[in-house]
Parts: structure tokens; C-alpha cells; sequence
């Protein structure tokens, strides 16, 4: 720029040269009529590479560009320079966005990017074979005309992504996609389809597996467990000496049966893929019928009662299945309950049971002073089977699948389970309900 600028100040200033040199050896007239021939020169000239730069912009290539003169020679230099740069960094683009089909169409999950109103934008031919999509005419269309399932519809909306939905397809009944949606920035998602099917089929043996052991454990151990307690009450049938082990064997026989139950209900739970009853629940009532089991709970199992409150907002109801949800708040009061001793100083343990409307969601919470969780187990509290003190566990008489069917209770009405705890001082388990489930009584 610099340049350009210099060759213009010197052009300028021969120009003036000149005709100061012609007004000194002729008339002022004279001077004055070459001074406009020479500004008409240079105006010819600056109209000339206009006119070469405008027909070069018409149809740009970097062999064809003017070679220009004077101060059209730098900028010439500088168009040339930025095209060349231009023409490199559109090379390196293309070849990235190159690698990047490449890396999508290797990818066996499909991808779909949903614009600000939910408009496919973008997908892979993955995407277009398990959804039965058509990028070419289905750019632009709201997903929901094409994928027309109320569950996914209700997913899409809700905006709570934390799990994955299952869609079973609609073109192959035997198709199964899990559907994972992520946020992005202004306002579009990333639309994840996973093929599952033979996830689901192994899934499905399993599940009738262990639904089919459990039914086959079930009635020996009835039997079995009805023969003992049998000859633990007919008076000299045992000897002392060998009471204690009829006890034991007793005791043993009761826990495999709670255990196969468990298994039973949650092989039931995870087998039922429609969607739960969803009339009103009379929460009050339900919550005064979970708080009465949990002191009889609490009393057979310590000889002295732990103190259990109730704080429930009478006004707020839920929808849902009344038998499902009732399993999953007895589920975590008798966990609270089991896991919180009662405290020497005080006679008792705390256990609060709350029913509110939190940041505009119904929720349900359990809080106790019991001996707490480290934080390394909170994830896998759901796991099936999984114990923070496998020894403890079965001093409580726990079977280690309670919130395992709690998880998948919460999973069919949308809810979210929430653990926080700090070791030794006590637990909080919060169930939080969409805003669509609560009730507000009038």
C-alpha cells in the first residue's frame, strides 16, 4: 500500500512539474490546457484498469488476472496474493470436509443435524438407511413429518436428553435405533441413530432367562423353605443342638426368595415397553401408606423406631402408575431406613420424606442421617446386584436389585433419580418428575 501510494505522490508530482515548467515558457492558457490533458491521461488510465479489474472479477483465474501499470500493478500484486490464498484455503477445506464424510460414512451410528426448528439440515447415508430419510428431498422438513412416533415426538420436545430413546422402526418391525439427542449451539441438536437389534434380541434372551430361572427357583424354594419352618415348629423334631442351623437355613431360604421376587418384578418392569397407567395419584394418601409401612419396618427391625417425618404438599398430586411409584418410594424409604443405625444419643434416627414442587417440578425425596455413600459408588448404584459392603447388605436383608427397578420404574414416567451424600453424615435420594406429571389441586 505504501508503494502504490509513493508511485501515486510521484506521478502527481511530475505532472505539476510539468506544467509549472509549461506556464513558465508559455501562456497561462497553454499550461492550464496541458494540465487537463494530463489529468485526463490519467483518469483514461485509472478507467482503463477499472474496466480490466471488472471484466476479470466476471470470470476470476489466477492465469488470466491484469498485470496492471504503475499503482494498478501493486494492487494487482495484492489481488493476486489473496487469491492465491484464497484458492489454497479452499483446497484445504474441501479436502477436511472430504475427511470428514469419510470419517461419518466409516461410522456405523447415523447422524442427523437438526436445525433451530427441528429441520434436518444435514445427514449421512447411515442415517438416510435407518431412518428411511432422503437428504435430497427431505432437506428443510421438520424430522416430526418423517419420523412420526409419538414417543420420539414427546423426546424431541421434552428437551431432556440424558438417555437414550428406543425406536423401533416403522419401515422393519425387527429394526431397533437407539436415538440420542445433543445439544449444539443456536439451537440445534445432533440427532445420533444406533442400531440395536442385536443388542435387543441378546437383551430379550436374557431377560427370559432369568425370567424362566426364577420362575423354576421359585416353587423348590417354597418347598423347601415351607419344610423348614414346618419342622421348626413341631416340637422335637430338631435337636437343640442342630436349631440353630434350621434357623440359619431358614433365614437363607427367605433371602433367595425376596431375590428371585426382585428379579421377577424386574424382569416384568423391563419387558413392558408401553407406556405406564397415567391417571392421578392421590399423593397424600399413597404418602401416609408408605410412611406407616416404614415404622413397622423400622420397628422390626431395630425394636425401636426411627423418627420419620412426613413434609408433603397436600395440593400437589402425580400421574403415573400408582403400584409402580409405590415401589419406588418404599424402595427408597426402606433403603433409608436399613442403612441409617439409630443414634445412641438421640434414641432414634431421622428419616424425612418430602413431596414438593421444586423449580417447577414435582419431587419426591427421601433424606436420613444414616452412614452416608462415598462418592466412588453413587454412579453405580443402579447396577444390578451392586454393593458399596456386601457384608452389610445382607445383614439389612437387601437383594441388591431395589434401585435397580426403581432406575427403570423412573425411566417409563421420564423422572430422573438424583443421589447426593456425604459419608457418615447421611444420604439424599430425590426422584424429579417432568412438569407434565404433577397436579396441582385446586
Amino acid at each position: 500500500m505504501q508503494n502504490i501510494r509513493r508511485k501515486a505522490g510521484s506521478f502527481i508530482f511530475a505532472l505539476l512539474l510539468i506544467s509549472l515548467f509549461v506556464w513558465l515558457i508559455s501562456s497561462a492558457t497553454t499550461a492550464l490546457l496541458v494540465f487537463s490533458g494530463g489529468l485526463l491521461l490519467y483518469l483514461a488510465n485509472h478507467i482503463f484498469w477499472l474496466n480490466q479489474l471488472q471484466t476479470w472479477f466476471k470470470k476470476p483465474d489466477l492465469k488470466t488476472i491484469p498485470d496492471g501499470y504503475g499503482l494498478w500493478e501493486g494492487l494487482f500484486n495484492l489481488l493476486l496474493r489473496y487469491e492465491r490464498t484464497n484458492k489454497y484455503n479452499q483446497t484445504q477445506l474441501n479436502a477436511s470436509l472430504e475427511r470428514f464424510n469419510l470419517a461419518t460414512s466409516a461410522m456405523p451410528d447415523g447422524l442427523v443435524i437438526l436445525g433451530s426448528s427441528n429441520e434436518i439440515e444435514w445427514c449421512t447415508a447411515n442415517a438416510e438407511q435407518q431412518l428411511g430419510l432422503d437428504l435430497k428431498t427431505d432437506k428443510n422438513l421438520p424430522v416430526v413429518n418423517l419420523i412420526r412416533d409419538s414417543g420420539f415426538i414427546a423426546y424431541l420436545y421434552n428437551e431432556k436428553y440424558d438417555e437414550p430413546f428406543k425406536l423401533k422402526s416403522w419401515r422393519n418391525p425387527e429394526l431397533v435405533l437407539d436415538i440420542q439427542l445433543i445439544a449444539m449451539a443456536n439451537n440445534q441438536k445432533l440427532l445420533i441413530s444406533r442400531d440395536m437389534t442385536q443388542l435387543e434380541k441378546v437383551d430379550v434372551m436374557r431377560r427370559d432367562f432369568i425370567a424362566n430361572v426364577s420362575h423354576e427357583l421359585r416353587t423348590p424354594l417354597t418347598v423347601v423353605g415351607g419344610f423348614l419352618e414346618t419342622l421348626g415348629d413341631m416340637e422335637g423334631a430338631v435337636p437343640p443342638s442342630l436349631q440353630g442351623y434350621f434357623a440359619m437355613m431358614e433365614e437363607q431360604t427367605v433371602r433367595m426368595r425376596r431375590i428371585i421376587e426382585d428379579l421377577l418384578t424386574l424382569s416384568t418392569i423391563e419387558s413392558n415397553t408401553g407406556s405406564p397407567d397415567n391417571s392421578e395419584i392421590d399423593m397424600a394418601s399413597l404418602l401416609k401408606s408408605v410412611q406407616n409401612d416404614a415404622i413397622g419396618l423400622s420397628q422390626g427391625l431395630n425394636k425401636s423406631s426411627h423418627r420419620i417425618l412426613l413434609e408433603a404438599d397436600a395440593t400437589l398430586n402425580l400421574k403415573g402408575s400408582m403400584d409402580e411409584l409405590r415401589s419406588v418410594f418404599s424402595n427408597l424409604v426402606s433403603n433409608a431406613i436399613r442403612y441409617t443405625p439409630v443414634d445412641p444419643a438421640k434414641g432414634h434416627g431421622d428419616i424425612t420424606i418430602t413431596w414438593q414442587m421444586r423449580n417447577k417440578q414435582p419431587v419426591f425425596a427421601v433424606r436420613d442421617t444414616g452412614i452416608g455413600i462415598e462418592s466412588q459408588h453413587i454412579e453405580r448404584l443402579t447396577e444390578r446386584f451392586y454393593r458399596v459392603d456386601k457384608s452389610r447388605s445382607r445383614e439389612t436383608g437387601g437383594t441388591g436389585l431395589g434401585l435397580s427397578i426403581v432406575k427403570h420404574i423412573l425411566i417409563r414416567h421420564q423422572a430422573k433419580l438424583d443421589i447426593s451424600s456425604e459419608f457418615g453424615v447421611g444420604s439424599t435420594f430425590s426422584v424429579i418428575f417432568p412438569k407434565s406429571r404433577g397436579v396441582q389441586k385446586t
